[in-house]
């Protein structure tokens, strides 16, 4: 075999396994509970206790 070269490559499409989580829940207002379910549409606010949800009667309010 004298006179051959021999090359390798890294196949660049190999997967990696990682570890995921996640989590959900119910997406209502926290003023009057009101959700998708009902025909509200959902907004997130950020405030200094967290993350609130309201909806789009709400949010115009706070």
């Amino acid at each position: 075999m004298s006179g051959m070269k021999l090359a390798m490559m890294q196949n660049p499409y190999q997967s990696k396994t990682c570890e995921l989580k996640s989590s959900m829940s119910e997406v209502a207002c926290y003023v009057c509970g009101k959700g998708l379910d009902d025909g509200s549409s959902i907004t997130a606010k950020t405030l200094p206790n967290g993350i609130v949800l309201f909806c789009d009667l709400h949010y115009s309010l706070q």
